[in-house]
């Protein structure tokens, strides 16, 4: 998620400074059929997952978590959501947009992607540093960590918690206004 690195300063000094992992552009299409990119999330601090509508596990309980952030930062336009599909088969648009209304979501703070298997599987494994995979022996057949990552405005990841852990859910909420405040400075 993060490294470090000694840079040398303009006075011949060095120090150690980190180096965050960070989200490389992307093009999806939403549950509305249209495309999203970085610009959507521009200027905006943003939490990001992958999951599934027909999860029979973590899903339901990672997104009912993330439900009470995104109430309460429902009204904060500097704050946004990002949930990708990893059922690249059965989870178009249509079927996304149905998932965002049964789970109360009808606006664009909240935005639900579809891509290829290689373009979601790729920038979640080698971006967002979560795995996902498929896995015929499981029930539901995908199988992926239930993180909710949250993103920085500058597109670099700020932090990771357990989706489906009440307690480290609070404390991303905690977290998100945190980061809004270093960019106030």
């Amino acid at each position: 998620m993060r490294d470090t690195k000694t840079v040398t300063l303009a006075d011949g000094t060095t120090q150690v400074d980190t180096v965050y992992q960070t989200i490389p552009d992307f093009s999806f299409l939403n549950q509305d059929s249209t495309y999203i990119n970085n610009d959507t999330f521009k200027n905006k601090v943003y939490v990001a997952d992958f999951f599934f509508t027909s999860c029979p596990s973590i899903c339901p309980i990672m997104h009912r978590n993330m439900k009470k952030v995104y109430e309460e930062y429902k009204g904060n336009p500097e704050v946004g959501f990002l949930s990708h599909t990893i059922d690249f088969k059965y989870d178009k648009p249509s079927v996304l947009k149905r998932y965002a209304a049964k789970l109360g979501v009808d606006d664009q703070k909240w935005q639900f992607a579809y891509g290829s298997k290689e373009e979601i599987y790729t920038i979640a494994e080698k971006s967002y540093l979560v795995s996902v995979t498929i896995d015929s022996t499981q029930k539901g057949m995908y199988v992926h960590q239930g993180w909710l990552v949250l993103v920085d405005k500058d597109r670099r990841i700020r932090g990771a918690y357990d989706g489906t852990d009440a307690k480290q859910v609070e404390q991303m909420a905690k977290d998100i206004p945190v980061l809004l405040a270093e960019y106030k400075k």
